[in-house]
Parts: structure tokens; sequence; C-alpha cells
């Protein structure tokens, strides 16, 4: 926001609120009401506005358009990549509505809706998204960076899933769009992030989901790199139905863990079945027998609502440092180099996730949608968690030597979904469609005004 427009803040203020059905207030110094998940980023706003209808969201982005505010947008959920000093934030939580079509197999989803309210409805009828592995994931936010969940080597990113949408633009317009209408911009919405408006309702395919079988196992660190042999050689031949992730962890002595954890180095290997398929069982037999006798944990039959238990709970708030590479091949040296940081006692970083994501993303076409690399099937996610701002510094040196010491075997290719980095937006996408994106940025938000985010530069 400009001077001018600090020092007319508070009838500009009074303007907003007027035929505004949300709450708008003045920031004042204390944030906490509205800090993000990860709060690496700290927004100071000097406006707060919690929409709760689309007419709402239309009204806050004129406002910002026609006085020069600077305008950030908070979906909810753990997205939070860069921060703004003055200007409006605008919250879109309270528009959340979610209904299901279960005859079309799709629902409708509010721009502010977390996955566990989609999932939940979905579940009454049989159906399931391409969901989030966390309940509180933003519908939003992850659909439009493109959406990795446990469906996805079935039947392709959230993105992928995307038949519509209702978008508030930069010009104040409300515009719905689908492959039909407005094509080229719904085309961008899937997987371009929060660059080119604001997304007020989503429509999504759902998909029947009738058997599922999953669970995490625990196993001890010096299996690590039998496990991830293992992982990696397996990976060609898994089952789409069998979604699995690696995770080396470095765990505290806490009594919040259960015994067997307890200040260990630990592979969980995360599994997810969808159906009852003999080879999907005989897959997952065997990695499981290469894995070894596990510490704790097993599979069991469950709700797909139930799935939420299979992600690594981190319910607070926190700062925290990630690093995030794809790869095409695990070679032997970034196993190596991911197993002696992650159980190295000197390192913040204690936290590495693999995670095979081959199948449905890699049978479309690179431009069906700017979403993802779809020849990539390994991601790694390196993850220094709740650090003090005393011990973040020290975290991000780390985090970047892990970064340079793993480059020369990755892909040099991201998936925006995981990246927290915002100066690494190019390599989300081909290069094809990054030029694409660019051109639709120009024409739709020539200004940047939405640039708090992963943002491509018109």
């Amino acid at each position: 926001m400009s001077a001018d427009s600090a020092t007319a803040g508070a009838p500009r203020a009074a303007g907003l609120r007027s035929g505004f059905c949300g709450a708008v207030r003045e920031a004042g110094r204390d944030a906490e009401a509205w800090l993000p998940w990860r709060r690496n980023v700290a927004p100071r706003p000097d406006l707060v506005a919690d929409a709760s209808c689309t007419e709402d969201v239309r009204r806050a982005v004129a406002f910002c358009r026609e006085h020069g505010h600077d305008l950030g947008v908070q979906c909810g959920g753990h997205g939070a990549v860069r921060g703004q000093s003055g200007g409006l934030l605008l919250r879109t939580g309270g528009v959340a509505r979610v209904s299901v079509d279960p005859e079309s197999r799709t629902a409708r989803v509010g721009g502010g809706a977390r996955w566990r309210a989609v999932v939940a409805a979905a579940a009454r009828y049989g159906l399931a998204p391409v969901s989030g592995t966390s309940p509180e994931v933003g519908v939003a936010g992850y659909c439009l960076g493109g959406g990795l969940g446990w469906l996805t080597r079935r039947h392709g990113f959230a993105a992928d899933n995307l038949l519509g949408a209702e978008v508030v633009t930069a010009d104040a317009r409300v515009l719905r769009v689908g492959p039909d209408r407005e094509a080229e911009l719904f085309w961008a919405l899937r997987g371009g992030g929060g660059n080119f408006g604001v997304a007020t309702e989503l429509e999504m395919r759902l998909h029947p989901v009738k058997s599922v079988r999953g669970g995490v196992l625990f196993y001890p660190g010096e299996r690590a790199h039998a496990i991830l042999d293992a992982y990696r050689a397996s990976a060609a031949d898994e089952p789409e139905d069998v979604v699995t992730a690696a995770v080396l962890l470095r765990l505290p002595d806490s009594a919040d863990l259960p015994e067997p954890l307890r200040g260990r180095s630990v592979v969980a290997l995360r599994v997810c079945v969808l159906s009852d398929d003999r080879r999907c069982r005989r897959h997952v037999d065997r990695l499981c027998a290469a894995a070894g006798t596990p510490l704790l944990g097993g599979l069991r039959p469950m709700r797909f609502d139930e799935l939420t238990a299979l992600s690594d709970p981190q319910p607070e708030a926190q700062v925290s440092e990630e690093h995030t590479d794809l790869f095409r091949v695990l070679a032997d040296e970034v196993i190596e180099e991911l197993t002696a940081t992650c159980f190295s006692p000197a390192s913040p970083v204690s936290v590495v996730e693999v995670r095979n994501w081959s199948g449905a993303p890699a049978r479309l076409a690179a431009d069906t949608s700017p979403a993802g690399h779809r020849d990539a099937p390994f991601s790694v996610i390196a993850i220094a968690p709740r650090l003090t701002p005393e011990a973040h510094p020290a975290a991000r040196t780390e985090t970047a030597r892990l970064a340079g010491r793993l480059a020369p075997h990755a892909a040099g290719s991201v998936f925006l979904n995981f990246l927290s980095a915002p100066d690494r937006v190019a390599a989300a996408y081909t290069p094809g469609n990054l030029r694409r994106l660019v051109e639709l940025k120009r024409r739709f938000d020539p200004a940047n005004l939405f640039r708090f985010n992963h943002n491509i530069r018109p």
C-alpha cells in the first residue's frame, strides 16, 4: 500500500465494509489470528477481510484495484510462501460450502473449504476426490497448484480432475470457466497456482472407492538402505491402485511417542491399497518382506475418510525449512545422502519423504494442464521441522547444502504444491507451459495484483 493509501486507511476500510457480508477490520499489531500454518511467512496487512460469499471476494478485489492497495489471499490450509506488508489480506475460509451429486459423481466446493469436509461429504456415497493426504489442507490452493494425493496414481492430479470453476479475476469480474468457457483461463488455473484470480468455487470429478487397505509400518533406521533399494526397484511395477511413500524419521525421546519409536531413527512405510486385486496384494507383500520385521504398525481395512490417519500429524503451526526435488532415478548417492543427513544428530533435517507417483499423470500429455512434471516418478522432500527463530538460519544453510549435493542427480524440476521457495517457481513448469502461463498472466493480471504467491510475473 502506498503512503497516501495508508493515511486514508480508516475511510477506505469503512468503504469496503459497506455491502461486505463478512468481517472487515484493521489489522493492528496483533497478527496471531491470521498467521498462516507455515510460520515462516508473517503477513502484516493494514486490513483483513473475511469473505463469506463470492460477492465479498469481488468487492475486495475491486476495492484493491480502485485504491491501489496490495492484495494477499489466504484460503486456509498450509500454503503460504510470500508475506505482505500493508494492503488488504483477503481470507476465503468462510466460502466453504460443499455439495455432492452422486449421480454425476461430482462435487462443487467453495474456495475456502478444506479437504476434511469434501472427503466426508463424498464418502456418504462411496465416492472420493483426488484429495490431499492431510484433512486440513485447503482445497483451492491444493487443486490450483496441481494436487497430488491418494488417487493420483490411478486418476491423475487433482487439477486434471477439475471440471470447472468460478473465479474472480484481477479486474473484479466473476467468471465461470471450463473446457468450453474461458478455456485458456481454465487451463491456467489447473496448475498455475493463485496467479490468475481468486477461486470461489471448484467443480471436481469424484471416483468410486470400494475397498481400502492401509497403514503405516515402522522399521529400524538400520534398514533404510535396504528398504529404499527395494522401494526404487519395485516402483516401475507398482500397480496404480497401490500408493506408497518411504519416510525417514529421526524421532525425539518423547513420552508422546510409542515406546518402540522413542529416540530412534526409523523408516515409516506408508501404504494405501485402493482395491483388493491380487496383484496389489502381492506387490505390497513383497515390499514388506524386503523391509523386514516392523517395530510397530500394520495394514488393515479402512474407509477412505480414515486414510488421514496415515499422514504424519503436524497439527501445530510451525516454522520449518524444506527442500524438494523430483528424480527420474533414485541413484545410490541420493539414498546415501538422504539417510546420512536425516539420521545425523547434528542435522536439523529430521524428516525425508520419498514418494513414487508414477502412473496416470504420465499418461497425459505435458500440456494437458500446467500441473506438474509428468516424466519424473519420484519426489523427495527434506524437512527441518519445528524450528525456533534462532535455529532457522542454520537450518536454511543445511537444507541449501543438501540441495547442492542432490542437484547432480535431480531432474531439475519441482512440484508446485511441495515448493516453499518462491524463487524456484519456474522449475515447476515445462518451458512451453511456462511461456503460455506468462502470456496468460499478461492477459488476465497485467499489473500482477495476485503476486503474494508462487508468482508468475507477467
